[in-house]
């Protein structure tokens, strides 16, 4: 009795810490593009840092709470870098990082395995917005990749109110790799 008790603990702890997830910044990225006078301009965040426990068979215990470093804007010109860094807009001296923390992660109605759908709180220049969006998690070695695309309006957050040249809207495609911890 007591060896079975020793085997059943050890399965699940064993599944427990295993599903604790740790970023790969060198495979990971967030790109953005946003409508600049009409015309897509793009570019890309990294040093993605945080924390992620995955168990897609018991999603109540998901969470996520990852943040990316926003003195490493890059949009292939570094006058608009430096522009996209001051406190008209993303304001990195005073709010150095973006980031995503889950509240609720659950299916999504569509078909296949590995789709999923994120509830949680994004902050930006000290603003904190609900938002939510489908993701999907493929196995990948002893990780996972999660991908994703959503939309946010970055006036909500304060980034750039007084330009009226770009879209109100950002479209972003996350792609984040894992691996266990």
């Amino acid at each position: 009795m007591k060896k079975a008790f020793l085997i059943c603990l050890l399965f699940v702890c064993t599944n427990i810490f295993a599903q604790n997830l740790k970023l790969i910044d060198s495979t990971s990225k967030v790109h953005f593009v946003i409508k600049n006078f009409g015309i897509n301009t793009g570019g890309d965040l990294s040093q993605i840092k945080g924390k992620i426990h995955f168990l897609p068979n018991n999603l109540p215990e998901s969470h996520f709470d990852v943040s990316v470093a926003v003195s490493t804007i890059d949009t292939d010109n570094s006058m608009r870098d430096s522009n996209l860094k001051s406190d008209e807009y993303f304001d990195a001296a005073k709010y150095p990082e973006i980031s995503l923390v889950s509240t609720k992660i659950g299916k999504t109605n569509k078909t296949g395995e590995g789709y999923y759908y994120f509830t949680g709180n994004l902050t930006i220049k000290g603003i904190t917005k609900e938002i939510s969006f489908p993701f999907q998690a493929k196995a990948q070695g002893d990780g996972y990749q999660f991908t994703s695309n959503f939309q946010i309006d970055r006036t909500s957050f304060g980034v750039g109110e007084k330009n009226i040249v770009l879209s109100n809207v950002v479209a972003v495609t996350l792609s984040v790799s894992t691996k266990k911890d």
